[in-house]
């Protein structure tokens, strides 16, 4: 039976989600674990491959997994064998042949930033720290820019073949105190693009560029003045929805 599951995880001591030779990834975790639980290595698939460092809040998986008993066995056999820092929100049947990837309609990640003078040690693996102010009007302007259907030579790397065209359904940045977040839902992302989206907006913030200066960038797909990436560990997958719905839903555990 092919089960689909919300996998959430601090990515930051692995190589990212895929498997890597000589590195600790996530996939590996997850493939590990499950084989200790049921005796049986099963391929496991998911709907992006984080970069090194990236979290996730809502990474989902699927596999067909040799298994008699129950899925609430399953799920709760498996996340106890997964280490600290990745667990299983939830475990469900998935229809036959459904592929996390593939079937996917719109990816949203978030990007954190910190802004205080002193840095704060506590929140230092899940966000940016900026002492600098920054112009968040322009930098919304910048971002508006980025919904539709473009081309995002500028930014990034296609993960396979050449094809750069992405379609962004929203690009907010929200202030609350001390934080300020950058939430960025398209249908498929590029390797780095949204580290250096934010990596290019602050450079907005900063004053560096305008928010036209930005627009230019995006049209004429001028890698050399994007950038540069910032720092992966303020990036978090947040969702992935498989539905045409215009709204998603920020995944969460069970709290009973």
């Amino acid at each position: 039976m092919r089960v689909k599951a919300v996998v959430t995880y601090d990515g930051t001591e692995y190589s990212g989600f895929q498997r890597q030779a000589n590195a600790p990834s996530i996939q590996e975790e997850l493939e590990r674990s499950l084989e200790q639980l049921t005796g049986t290595f099963t391929r496991i698939l998911a709907a992006g491959r984080t970069d090194a460092g990236v979290h996730a809040a809502g990474q989902v998986i699927a596999c067909e997994p040799v298994w008699r008993h129950s899925l609430t066995d399953l799920h709760r056999g498996w996340n106890a064998l997964l280490p600290e820092q990745i667990a299983i929100l939830s475990l469900e049947p998935a229809a036959e042949g459904f592929h996390p990837r593939f079937d996917a309609r719109r990816r949203w990640y978030r990007y954190t930033i910190y802004r205080a003078p002193v840095r704060n040690p506590l929140v230092s693996r899940y966000s940016l720290h900026i002492a600098r102010p920054l112009a968040v009007a322009a930098m919304q302007a910048a971002a508006q820019q980025l919904v539709g259907m473009h081309a995002f030579y500028a930014f990034g790397s296609p993960p396979q073949g050449k094809n750069v065209v992405r379609e962004v359904f929203r690009a907010v940045w929200k202030e609350d105190g001390c934080w300020l977040t950058f939430d960025i839902e398209a249908n498929a992302f590029l390797y780095r693009m949204v580290r250096m989206l934010v990596g290019t907006l602050l450079r907005v913030g900063y004053g560096a560029l305008s928010p036209e200066d930005f627009g230019e960038i995006l049209r004429t797909q001028d890698r050399r003045r994007a950038g540069p990436a910032v720092a992966a560990r303020g990036l978090t997958l947040k969702a992935v929805t498989y539905e045409r719905s215009s709204t998603v839903n920020e995944p969460g555990g069970a709290c009973s």
